[in-house]
């Protein structure tokens, strides 16, 4: 083998050695996380991110509740087509968002910033480890979640306290995911922020799961069973699904994970929506 050869072929042994697909797919994202440092840096940031993302996720379903009435194909999309929200009831939902993130969450996430100073490596993760721990996290929060739900229904003083004011809407729609009291904002929002914290996910995982929970929340809320929703993506029934956590609204006494169905039906508290007729 002549000299040359020798060269190339050491070459990519070593770049394949440090590159994989992951990295050719995630590191340009990452590299242009990682320029927007000096915004990501500022204590108003994670507010300002997480009501954003928020608000985006909420929209399209805002706007399928106005529209639903003029096209009559919506409707049966919907989870309940007879319940459609009033323009004060989104309104009411969406000051209380406002207030929530203004006088709870803002101070919270810059005595947060404080105390966890950013850390932006320049190297994104591996693909697999991105995903994995994506999934790790979700399947963490599912049971801090579900033990929290179910905890809060089974004890009269916990619900009526804390957990009462998010069943206020009985058909549920987009801006009502964020309808709760402080403490079970408060506290799902520890759950959604330790579990990456806990398995030692890199910031882009984090911020990635971040993401997931909010849109999956909407999802969950939104009173629309798309073709896309996730629990016709996953199979084998592992995602519950807006009409899943639908009927809990409805019903009260069941479907208490947010995500995945494992939790009920391990505790037999598991109910699925009767099915429309044609």
């Amino acid at each position: 083998m002549n000299c040359t050869a020798q060269v190339v072929l050491s070459s990519f042994s070593t770049w394949s050695g440090k590159t994989d697909v992951g990295s050719v797919l995630l590191q340009p994202i990452w590299d242009f996380v990682t320029s927007k440092e000096h915004l990501i840096r500022s204590p108003f940031y994670p507010v300002l991110f997480s009501f954003t993302v928020y608000m985006v996720f909420c929209l399209p379903y805002l706007a399928l509740d106005a529209l639903s009435c003029k096209i009559p194909a919506l409707k049966k999309f919907q989870v309940q087509p007879k319940a459609r929200p009033t323009l004060s009831m989104v309104l009411h939902c969406l000051a209380h968002t406002v207030y929530s993130h203004l006088v709870f969450i803002f101070p919270l996430t810059v005595a947060y910033w404080y105390w966890r100073p950013v850390y932006l490596p320049l190297v994104a993760p591996k693909l697999h480890r991105f995903l994995l721990d994506i999934v790790a996290c979700m399947l963490l929060f599912d049971f801090q979640y579900f033990s929290w739900h179910l905890l809060h229904h089974k004890v009269p003083w916990l619900y009526k306290t804390f957990h009462k004011m998010h069943h206020k809407y009985t058909a549920t729609f987009a801006l009502a995911t964020q309808y709760s009291s402080t403490w079970e904002m408060l506290s799902l929002g520890f759950f959604a922020n330790v579990s990456p914290i806990l398995l030692g996910c890199h910031p882009m995982t984090e911020m990635a799961v971040f993401v997931i929970h909010i849109y999956l929340s909407v999802e969950d809320h939104c009173g629309y069973d798309l073709p896309w929703s996730m629990h016709r993506l996953v199979p084998f029934g592992l995602c519950g699904g807006p009409s899943h956590h639908d009927l809990h609204h409805e019903k009260f006494v069941s479907n208490y994970a947010p995500y995945f169905t494992h939790w009920d039906k391990l505790f037999n508290t598991l109910a699925q929506k009767t099915a429309k007729k044609p």
